[in-house]
């Protein structure tokens, strides 16, 4: 993240994609743009998740409920290969011999270099305020309450 980003929307994006990889079965977004007030995240499906939309937004703000931990751990960089994908890792990143994790409680962990609450209940209420699906490409715009 090359610019300063609000840690309660990027903690909050965590938990999006950490839900449209479990309740969708997306993959994470390949593309994000987080900002204070509103922010939008893009993934590739087959079809229209309309009907899951509502139950997405119910989900993350479940977890954000429960006041799950966000912590980091350092792992080795084989050790990384085996439980994430590596494909968005910048080239610089692997040449260190640890990489950092973020964990949310036992909800979700990903490779990550940003700045994060300290627990979920910081993040406040997450509200889907739009989404569209074109050509395979589903975009959510989120903000927080």
């Amino acid at each position: 993240m090359s610019k300063e980003v609000d840690i309660k929307m990027h903690t909050a994006e965590h938990l999006l994609n950490g839900t449209m990889v479990k309740l969708v079965g997306s993959d994470r977004c390949f593309s994000a743009h987080i900002e204070k007030k509103k922010s939008k995240c893009d993934y590739y499906l087959d079809e229209d998740p309309k009907e899951k939309i509502k139950l997405v937004e119910d989900k993350v703000n479940e977890i954000i409920r429960k006041n799950l931990p966000v912590s980091e751990e350092f792992i080795s960089l084989k050790e990384a290969g085996k439980r994430f994908d590596l494909k968005r890792v910048p080239e610089s990143a692997l040449d260190q011999n640890e990489i950092r994790i973020i964990k949310i409680g036992d909800y979700d962990a990903v490779i990550c270099k940003g700045l994060h609450v300290k627990i979920t209940s910081e993040i406040g209420e997450f509200k889907i305020i739009s989404y569209d699906f074109k050509d395979g490409v589903l975009r959510i715009r989120y903000k927080l309450i």
